[in-house]
């Protein structure tokens, strides 16, 4: 998906800033959010902010779901649904279809689930394909989970450059493993040139969205990608610790379906018939085959206010215009940057001039003492005649002023300023650009 950033006009005062505020469609979205007084919050890749109806919703299932209703709200207040109805929320952040997205678990058991799955897909169609690819630079729990899964499967962990992924695209790799957005560095890969180069090189891929989902446009099924994780504790707001999500193409499940395949991790939960207790595991149909044991009815509660955040945003666009933001966002915030730059380009290059001035004012006034004493020295001479003095005095005065000259030369060559007919180094006059911040 192509997002296009709105032109900005340049920047030239807190009330150009202030302005931009006022005619912001996205600007209420902050009141969704609890934040600390004169904060700005840019560490959602790390942990979301605290949605305002969070703290409300968890004292709700807390007191009256679980403390009055007790057992019976797992079908009276829709726990056990928590995993599906979330899901369906998520999937419309992720260009996934509703019935496609199961909330479970964590980021790393779903990276196991999702990659044990790809690598027994891979086994029965190209058993000869024994390499897992991945990112060098990819975020280690997912290599860490990578090793895992390559020693059980009898398979190796190759590891590559991010821009060098698709050279590294032989007919030996059996699964590419890649985050979208690099946890370190923020680059993106291209999802659908990326996965069309893994699929015609014979791989299947799986990408982690724990970068992704809620801050940029992602459309799995438009990039007709096979497997994706994410965490809900990043951008969907969440809350630490919060579920993560995994999605598998219809395509898989499907095929899972018509050969009895499971995922490793085979729960409880994620039998096709919970409720029956019976002793053999018989996985439950599409995506729901990869939950694994009783979700945490909290935490759940938690990430959907999280999620439903973003329901705020349609009216305005949803995450198109968020990405738009965001990109116009960081336009503002390198024009800043560059301000900033230019006037400490400035003022140290005046800095630089001063100091010239200053030197070479001190060393004439050293050259004038010294030629001042020479000439003293000389008149007290007896032996010394009229036209020696002139000679001397000469002299003196000759290498004083060459001897300046050369100083002053020398100090504004190297400070990079010149001398205009104001008498006022350039660098001095280039300091009078106006630096403005918004807050």
């Amino acid at each position: 998906m192509d997002v296009i950033a709105p032109d900005l006009p340049p920047v030239a005062s807190r009330e150009d800033c202030l302005a931009l505020d006022r005619d912001d469609p996205l600007a209420a979205l902050r009141d969704e959010f609890v934040l600390p007084e004169g904060v700005v919050y840019l560490d959602g890749n790390s942990l979301g902010a605290l949605p305002r109806r969070t703290a409300a919703r968890l004292a709700e299932v807390a007191q009256r779901e679980w403390g009055e209703g007790l057992i019976r709200s797992w079908n009276d207040a829709g726990w056990i649904d928590l995993s599906q109805r979330i899901g369906d929320k998520i999937a419309a952040l992720i260009g996934a279809r509703p019935g496609e997205v199961s909330v479970a678990d964590s980021t790393s058991l779903n990276v196991f689930k999702s990659l044990s799955a790809a690598a027994a897909l891979q086994r029965a169609d190209a058993p000869r394909r024994r390499v897992i690819l991945s990112e060098r630079g990819n975020f280690p729990t997912d290599l860490y989970i990578a090793e895992s899964v390559a020693a059980s499967h009898g398979l190796v962990l190759r590891l590559a450059d991010g821009e060098r992924i698709d050279a590294a695209l032989d007919d030996e790799v059996a699964v590419l493993m890649l985050t979208h957005v690099n946890y370190r560095s923020g680059r993106m890969h291209r999802l659908a040139e990326t996965t069309r180069a893994a699929h015609a090189a014979g791989a299947l891929v799986i990408w982690d969205l724990a970068h992704s989902a809620g801050a940029v446009p992602v459309d799995l099924h438009g990039a007709n990608a096979d497997f994706a994780v994410g965490c809900g504790y990043k951008y969907l707001n969440g809350g630490p610790g919060a579920p993560a999500f995994v999605w598998a193409h219809p395509r898989h499940t499907e095929r899972m379906d018509r050969e009895q395949l499971r995922q490793p991790l085979s729960g409880w939960l994620g039998h096709a018939a919970p409720f029956d207790f019976a002793p053999a595991y018989r996985p439950a149909r599409g995506i729901a085959r990869f939950v694994c044991g009783t979700p945490s009815v909290l935490a759940m509660s938690a990430l959907e206010c999280g999620v439903d955040v973003f329901a705020a945003a349609e009216p305005a666009g949803g995450m198109a215009a968020l990405r738009a933001k965001s990109i116009a966002r960081l336009a503002r915030l390198r024009d800043f940057r560059d301000v900033d730059e230019g006037v400490t380009r400035n003022r140290r290059a005046a800095a630089r001039g001063r100091a010239a001035w200053t030197l070479a004012i001190v060393a004439m006034m050293t050259f004038c003492r010294c030629f001042a004493r020479r000439v003293k020295r000389t008149l007290r001479s007896a032996q010394s005649s009229f036209v020696q003095i002139l000679v001397r005095a000469s002299h003196c005065s000759c290498m004083c002023r060459l001897l300046c000259v050369g100083l002053v030369s020398r100090f504004l060559l190297r400070s990079g300023s010149d001398v205009p007919r104001d008498g006022m180094p350039a660098c001095k006059r280039d300091c009078e650009i106006r630096h403005v911040r918004s807050s």
